[in-house]
């Protein structure tokens, strides 16, 4: 909630210093009991991190380019966890490896020095009222892109025109809480649902990783294997997702990790081995993909004033779902049958519940609460929709232009 609250940038920079600070105390712990709250507050500091640049970058975009910037971001991410254990094995000392990793993220401060490497989201000025602030911001876009807003041709006077609007009175800002949901037709229902599906994309990757792995695993086997298959689930969906669109795609996924898991549930003991292997990589394919696309989803069907919080309580559904892998040992091979009966019943729920979304491809962010419940569930198989093509301000700031063009 606080990039919602504060901006962006802030919280980005914040939960750096704080994530830099703690990182090096934990080079530092004397104690385990110590090291073990340092990790905690360190892990919390690097999550708030990584959604306010989550957001941000979505909503510096445009549609076009969402979902490239995003799965390109995400194969950085897998990148940095391949290139991990080599620094580790470098390094044969974990305090020098918390150390390079707390200096890494040290580095990372130069941003609040030059604040047009990573500037506040305009996107998130504008929906709360700071106009002054997103004026300056958009003025500095134009120039960079080589327009000059104050000579500029008849084709782009709207620039000139919406940036002045921006200059005229100086709103209060206003702010938004999560829990204003509850108080929306649509809204929370398409959060619950992709909430739902990243809990469940989570969850059952155990159940495919427990047939992946053998009993005495490699060192560092499961680790390559998840980062692996999750630059093939990123490749999948850059290939895919702004061609066939997010809820059809999403549909696919779900359906292929609910079907691979019911497969192996029933028929594991009768299938041969290479047929359970083929079943377990398919079905961590697909659940890798549910997850980074049910992310990708969430952030951009909520509304730009509780964008963070909204997306804050998809990705903790996920994690969520991940905690309960340890059930899978309990009591030996029943934890694991349980777990794998429940995750799959959930899948096959998720299923029915995909159906239910709105479709947000090639389609402007929504800013308000009221823009987000606008988003209509939509044929499931029709063309690639109209880009939308929305002025800089929303509505109520444009007193004297309507909107380019509407919203098909």
């Amino acid at each position: 909630m606080g990039c919602d609250r504060f901006g962006r940038r802030i919280v980005f920079l914040a939960s750096l210093v704080l994530a830099t600070g703690l990182g090096a105390g934990e080079a530092l712990a004397a104690s385990f009991p110590a090291l073990l709250a340092l990790r905690l507050l360190h892990g919390g500091a690097l999550a708030g991190a990584s959604l306010s640049l989550y957001v941000a970058r979505l909503e510096l975009c445009d549609p076009p380019h969402r979902l490239t910037f995003s799965m390109g971001a995400s194969l950085f991410s897998v990148a940095g966890t391949l290139l991990l254990p080599g620094l580790a094995l470098l390094a044969q000392d974990w305090r020098l490896l918390q150390g390079l990793s707390a200096l890494a993220t040290g580095l990372l401060l130069l941003f609040w020095g030059f604040p047009t490497l990573f500037p506040e989201s305009p996107c998130w000025l504008l929906a709360t009222g700071q106009l002054a602030q997103a004026r300056k911001i958009l003025w500095h876009f134009a120039e960079a892109s080589g327009v000059d807003p104050e000579n500029t041709s008849e084709d782009e006077s709207s620039l000139a025109a919406e940036l002045d609007m921006l200059s005229a009175g100086s709103p209060q800002p206003q702010h938004y809480w999560v829990l204003e949901l509850w108080h929306t037709r649509i809204t929370w229902r398409n959060g619950l649902i992709l909430g739902f599906s990243s809990l469940v994309g989570g969850g059952i990757r155990a159940s495919f990783l427990q047939r992946l792995v053998p009993r005495e695993p490699a060192f560092y086997g499961p680790y390559f294997l998840g980062a692996g298959l999750e630059v093939a689930a990123t490749i999948f969906l850059l290939l895919t997702v702004d061609r066939w669109g997010r809820r059809l795609v999403l549909l696919l996924g779900t359906l292929v990790m609910g079907l691979m898991s019911l497969l192996l549930l029933s028929g594991a003991q009768y299938l041969p081995g290479w047929t359970v292997l083929s079943l377990s990589v398919l079905g961590l394919l697909a659940s890798q993909a549910v997850s980074t696309l049910s992310s990708l989803f969430a952030a951009e069907i909520f509304p730009t004033v509780i964008r963070g919080a909204g997306l804050g309580l998809v990705l903790g559904a996920g994690f969520l779902g991940q905690a309960a892998t340890p059930l899978a040992d309990m009591h030996g091979r029943r934890g694991f049958f349980l777990q794998h009966v429940v995750f799959a019943s959930f899948a096959i729920l998720a299923l029915l519940c995909v159906l239910l979304l709105p479709e947000s491809r090639g389609r402007g962010l929504p800013q308000s609460l009221q823009d987000a419940d606008r988003l209509r569930r939509s044929p499931l198989l029709r063309g690639r929709p109209r880009q939308d093509l929305l002025p800089l301000l929303p509505p109520s700031h444009c007193r004297s232009q309507p909107l380019l063009v509407q919203e098909g």
